[in-house]
């Protein structure tokens, strides 16, 4: 798409923004709207509650993320922006808006703020106070960021006309409209690929590669059918278990060392030779924490993630282990990953078959994993499997890294697009929608 850029300009004084079209005037947010502070609602959160809690998390997940609430102490109304006003060091929550677009009933949260526009198109302003860099230059990249009244009150704002600032919103409205509709079209298909990679590693580690071997029954629901030839066997007579322990954190010394200590925060990759803290050889000799040669299956047996997921990893060096983790050393090769396969195929049964249920802290319990029975195929179909199953994820990943990266670019280009237009960079004033698209009429009046 190519716009047009406003002819006669000039220096907004205003070093983020830079210039801006000459006929803009400058305002101050506190000038043109009313702004009210949202109110502890913590207390009062509840399920069955009839009040939506806007809180951050909220906010910066676009009304995804929802809490109820029984009581409304700070209410918003329909076409209300709601803002957060405080968010961790380059948090993704300081400074995002969500605008009220139903009649909901919406309880507004603490640190998060209620702005309801006077003087300006409320839409336009949505738009333009987004993450915008006047609130952002107050994140300083170390502290957690505290915006004050007085941040949005007194933030300076270059504003057309009402009637441009409608004509802007009905631009950006429609716009940013087909780009969501875009990124939600790559965000199916990563569900689908996520979909169909589960089936076919699901199908290849119960099933085999061959569809015309002849088949029994497991006698475990969640296997169903298993190759005739495949022996069915306890997980514990296939593997050696260990688990791990922390050094004194007051023994200074136990972290200057250089073997990896791997915890839960280490389970983001599948291969593991990098961990964020290391350790001594006292440190290992004087606690709980084992050795683990390479070649084990890593996996988490404590975290709230258990609740979701069973993070697993294979060691590529020796490592030692965090209390959260357990290792299990296999007497077949090839055998560790392929039973990492089969928790990617079935993790939401083998989850309800290995979490322990009721405790404070969702955990794996070591009796319910040792004693599930597993079908095994013998060493030279095992590998096999494992060889087609990696050729298998090597080809959804790409898939799904290319899916990942157009999201991003649209992204980028629906944010800078959103910036163009309320900085007066693009000039959207000659700009119709398709004529098969229904758009709200151009304001002709100006706002009071």
């Amino acid at each position: 798409m190519s716009l047009p850029r406003y002819q006669e300009l000039k220096d907004s004084g205003i070093d983020y923004l830079g210039i801006v079209p000459s006929d803009w005037s400058i305002k101050r947010l506190g000038d043109i709207v009313a702004f009210a502070q949202g109110k502890a609602h913590e207390p009062y959160v509840d399920d069955d509650g009839d009040y939506i809690c806007v809180n951050s998390r909220f906010v910066s997940t676009a009304g995804k993320t929802i809490k109820n609430c029984t009581v409304n102490l700070s209410p918003a109304s329909l076409d209300d922006i709601l803002m957060v006003m405080s968010d961790l060091p380059n948090g993704r929550a300081l400074a995002r808006a969500y605008y009220v677009r139903d009649n909901q009933k919406y309880a507004v949260n603490q640190r998060v703020c209620r702005i309801t526009a006077k003087k300006a198109h409320s839409r336009f302003l949505f738009h333009l106070l987004d993450r915008h860099p006047g609130l952002m230059q107050n994140d300083d990249g170390v502290n957690q960021t505290h915006l004050s009244n007085d941040d949005f009150l007194k933030l300076k704002l270059y504003l057309p006309s009402f009637s441009e600032q409608t004509q802007i919103a009905r631009f950006l409205d429609h716009e940013t409209a087909r780009i969501d509709a875009l990124i939600e079209e790559q965000q199916r298909l990563i569900e689908l690929l996520k979909e169909k990679r589960q089936a076919v590693i699901s199908h290849a580690v119960t099933k085999g590669l061959d569809p015309a071997v002849p088949m029994k029954d497991s006698g475990v629901e969640w296997l169903g059918e298993v190759p005739a030839h495949w022996v069915l066997e306890p997980l514990k007579y296939q593997c050696r278990f260990s688990g791990g322990g922390t050094p004194s954190k007051e023994n200074l010394d136990y972290w200057k060392g250089d073997i990896p200590w791997v915890s839960p925060k280490d389970m983001k990759t599948f291969w593991i030779a990098e961990t964020e803290d290391k350790i001594t050889e006292a440190a290992v000799v004087e606690s709980s924490t084992n050795m683990v040669e390479p070649g084990a299956l890593l996996l988490v047996v404590r975290s709230g993630i258990l609740q979701r997921t069973i993070p697993v990893g294979i060691n590529t060096v020796t490592v030692s282990l965090n209390q959260d983790m357990k290792a299990l050393r296999f007497i077949v090769d090839g055998m560790a990953e392929f039973v990492s396969f089969l928790i990617k195929g079935f993790e939401p049964s083998i989850l309800l078959e290995w979490r322990k249920q009721g405790a404070t802290v969702e955990s794996i319990e070591h009796e319910y994993m040792a004693n599930t029975v597993l079908a095994v195929p013998p060493p030279i179909e095992l590998n096999a499997i494992v060889q087609k199953l990696r050729a298998i994820e090597v080809k959804y990943e790409a898939l799904q890294a290319e899916s990942m990266h157009l999201i991003a670019t649209l992204q980028e280009r629906r944010s800078a697009l959103i910036s163009a237009a309320v900085t007066g960079k693009i000039d959207v004033r000659g700009w119709q929608p398709p004529t098969s698209i229904q758009a709200p009429e151009l304001a002709v009046a100006e706002a009071n």
